[in-house]
């Protein structure tokens, strides 16, 4: 299950990859961020939740409902402009390529070392509460294919 995962979430950096090159391409209509903003963004949540994850104390994970979390990992949704992202994962006015492509790497280094985690190591979300390594696995699925399908609609429109 984890192996999949970590795949599926490799198979999602590839296509972030892909899209650097139309960082500047941007559709108002679609979203009042460019490509590059959405990447940008993807890629920190996606480190900076990893390293949450890897600084965890597996021992202080507590296992807790929450009903908003259970419907839209089932549906694998998260609905646009209902939330504003919290100011240390808003990208810069200027976004460059070796800046996205740092990023990347950084990425692709975190998720290689997810595996290695305790299955207790964690990460709280201010609203789907404290998500165990697979569950947070999830949440970065659910995220990155949320602002990869704002880029694709900002490029096909």
């Amino acid at each position: 299950m984890l192996d999949k995962k970590i795949a599926i979430l490799n198979n999602l950096l590839f296509q972030i990859k892909q899209c650097i090159p139309h960082k500047d391409k941007s559709n108002p209509i679609v979203s009042k961020a460019n490509v590059g903003w959405q990447l940008d963004h993807t890629l920190k949540i996606i480190n900076r939740v990893c390293e949450s994850l890897e600084q965890s104390n597996p021992k202080y994970y507590k296992k807790d409902f929450n009903a908003i979390r259970s419907i839209l990992f089932l549906f694998c949704y998260i609905p646009r402009d209902r939330v504003k992202a919290p100011k240390v994962v808003i990208p810069p006015d200027l976004i460059s390529t070796i800046d996205l492509q740092a990023q990347l790497n950084d990425a692709k280094k975190h998720l290689n070392n997810i595996e290695l985690l305790d299955k207790n190591a964690h990460f709280k979300h201010f609203i789907f509460g404290m998500l165990p390594k697979i569950k947070t696995l999830r949440f970065l699925e659910i995220h990155t294919k949320h602002h990869l399908k704002i880029v694709n609609d900002i490029l096909s429109k």
